[in-house]
């Protein structure tokens, strides 16, 4: 299949915009009229998360129909800011691009940056100066975490937060040392369930830093600890799924099973490899 042609791919962008400004438009779809940037803010998650399981199931099809329902998404919110008078596409396309010229001086400029790791340290020093000159942050407290959205799912923010200050210098020395790290959480958990009377902050805080601790083993293994997570998600939900054919060939199912049987047949799964 030949490449579509800068001026073909900006004329299809173009007419899609125009697409979803006829569909707020008055004669439009009601359903899209009355969509406000709280409304349909859920659905913006959902269709990255929908990216994200595309990529990890290989499809090519899939990818490219979910990230067609992700630029909608930018598109629509353009447009609801646009007629408000706020912003248009066309600005949110220009700052992404001016941005992208601005943090990669060693393309467009004359800094140097000939490794990976010398690119995000750079990057990180460009970012740390834009925040000065717009004052992001607290006004006399600036964070280069302040770049991480709070509102991340926990695992991601967790992973973000650390990948950062490691770009720094502020990591563990080794894997074996945030493996150390992770036994020590380990027993401070334990300890904290041992406690009597049991302290539920208590468990609450250590079972949060044990969590912290595992996202930075996969940091630190250069695994991605949303997508291990999925991936063991993945296999619980076809382990499970086998406990529950088995048990429906024999006519029953979890809820009037002994757990000694959905084990026997848990472990059954587990040797097949499902």
């Amino acid at each position: 299949m030949s490449e579509p042609s800068d001026a073909t791919g900006g004329a299809r962008f173009q007419e899609f915009v125009r697409l979803i400004a006829r569909l707020r438009a008055p004669g439009g779809c009601p359903w899209d009229r009355e969509q406000t940037h709280k409304s349909i803010s859920a659905m913006t998650i959902e269709e990255a998360y929908e990216v994200l399981e595309a990529i990890d199931a290989g499809d090519d099809q899939e990818l490219a129909g979910e990230l067609g329902d992700l630029l909608l998404q930018v598109v629509f919110h353009s447009q609801i800011a646009a007629e408000e008078g706020r912003f248009t596409i066309e600005d949110v396309v220009a700052r992404v691009s001016e941005k992208m010229v601005r943090r990669h001086p060693h393309v467009f400029g004359d800094h140097e940056a000939d490794t990976p790791a010398a690119v995000l340290r750079n990057w990180e020093a460009l970012k740390a100066a834009e925040r000065a000159k717009v004052g992001k942050g607290t006004r006399h407290d600036p964070s280069m975490l302040d770049s991480v959205s709070k509102s991340l799912p926990a695992v991601m923010e967790a992973f973000q937060m650390t990948t950062k200050v490691a770009r720094v210098g502020f990591d563990w020395p080794s894997e074996a040392a945030v493996l150390e790290k992770l036994d020590e959480e380990t027993g401070e958990l334990k300890d904290a369930v041992a406690g009597r009377p049991r302290d539920d902050a208590a468990v609450e805080e250590e079972l949060g830093d044990l969590l912290f601790v595992a996202v930075n083993v996969a940091r630190s293994l250069g695994v991605d600890p949303e997508g291990a997570l999925k991936a063991a998600n993945r296999k619980f939900r076809r382990r499970f799924h086998h406990v529950e054919q088995r048990l429906r060939e024999r006519g029953r199912t979890p809820a009037d099973s002994t757990l000694e049987e959905m084990d026997a047949l848990w472990n059954e799964a587990k040797e097949r490899k499902v």
